[in-house]
């Protein structure tokens, strides 16, 4: 099969034939038809987040099933699915607590003494599998606790963006901050992950939805899909701007874009009480800096892996959502293209001139 293999930080990917193996027990063979362009990749290529080498990328991924493995009851040859990379044991403290994107166990994964998932061709060389799904392929080979079937009517190309940005956007906003009706919230950077929490933001029922960052045309969009206020950081001062518009400070912040400062940001954005939540990836090895005084406001940040998502449930709620009208996801695809393109569309995201690229395999 075709894929965008990672051979190392600070190297374009490089699309060319990987094997693939059969699925052994509870995996599952899917052919991808979709995989959106995600940030999340671009920090592991520039070498901000360590992985091994070579692995093939991708995360935000939808398809069809096309085999099964022994034990696997829940997905048939032709289901439509939903890859997601918080794969869950469902035995675990974390999965038995409620809280299954963190799951850690092993149990998802091949041993070392089972063949690998995928090789270059022709050769005996270990592809490793990128967070659970690598979906920059033609072909997808995941545990079933990694999958969620979907209905048929669903687009398949908007459903990819279901697999990490929107979970994860929109479920900072209902799950991990778990935002209330008629509050005012403010969201930082206005990329895919950013744009889905704002949407969050909007089902939620928050009556003020400000939008901030420094591409005109993406606070556009943010303004179609539910922000009430904008705020261009290039212009002045963007904390100064948010406390006045909100008579002090938003009782919800989040950060979407992983830059320090910008977390500061949105701490400081906060009226007493209020709650900042940290989505982006901050790069490993930078330390965000507070005033400690101000956690006598009571003021709060948390984090946020994945949208605090319970993905099995969550991803056919989000696409009843859109097919309701209620969750736009049409605006959020800037462009398609094929795997050949992978490069230029993380160029394009890095330069702010698309929301979301989806890459198409059939």
């Amino acid at each position: 099969m075709k894929a965008a293999v990672f051979h190392g930080p600070h190297q374009p990917l490089s699309v060319e034939e990987v094997d693939i193996d059969k699925p052994l027990a509870r995996e599952v063979l899917v052919r991808t038809v979709a995989s959106g362009v995600c940030h999340s990749d671009l920090h592991f290529v520039e070498g901000l987040y360590p992985y091994p080498a070579p692995a093939v990328m991708g995360h935000e991924a939808s398809g069809i099933v096309e085999e099964v493995g022994e034990l696997v009851t829940k997905f048939a040859p032709g289901d439509h699915v939903i890859a997601c990379l918080s794969a869950f044991c469902g035995n675990c403290e974390q999965c038995l607590t409620g809280n299954p994107a963190l799951c850690g166990s092993p149990e998802t994964q091949r041993t070392m003494e089972q063949p690998p998932k995928m090789t270059l061709a022709g050769k005996d060389d270990r592809v490793h599998q990128f967070l659970n799904v690598s979906g920059y392929a033609e072909k997808m080979l995941v545990h079933e606790n990694a999958i969620v079937k979907i209905r048929d009517d669903m687009p398949l190309a908007q459903a990819a963006l279901i697999g990490c940005g929107v979970l994860t956007g929109v479920g900072a906003a209902l799950n991990t901050a778990k935002v209330e009706p008629g509050s005012t919230t403010v969201v930082f950077g206005a990329g895919g992950i950013g744009l889905a929490a704002i949407q969050g933001c909007r089902i939620a029922g928050a009556r003020q939805i400000i939008a901030v960052d420094m591409v005109e045309s993406k606070l556009g969009l943010a303004k179609e899909l539910g922000a009430t206020h904008t705020v261009d950081a290039s212009q002045g001062d963007a904390v100064g701007q948010i406390r006045e518009m909100t008579g002090g400070g938003a009782d919800y912040t989040f950060e979407a874009i992983g830059n320090k400062v910008v977390a500061e940001q949105a701490f400081d954005s906060l009226r007493p009480g209020g709650t900042a939540t940290i989505i982006g990836m901050i790069p490993v090895g930078d330390k965000v800096e507070l005033t400690g005084s101000q956690f006598l406001m009571e003021k709060k940040i948390q984090g946020c892996n994945m949208g605090s998502n319970r993905f099995p449930v969550d991803m056919p709620r989000y696409i009843d959502f859109y097919l309701q009208g209620t969750l736009k996801l049409d605006e959020m695809i800037t462009k398609t293209d094929t795997l050949d393109n992978v490069n230029e569309a993380f160029r394009a995201m890095k330069d702010g001139e698309v929301a979301r690229t989806v890459l198409t395999f059939e």
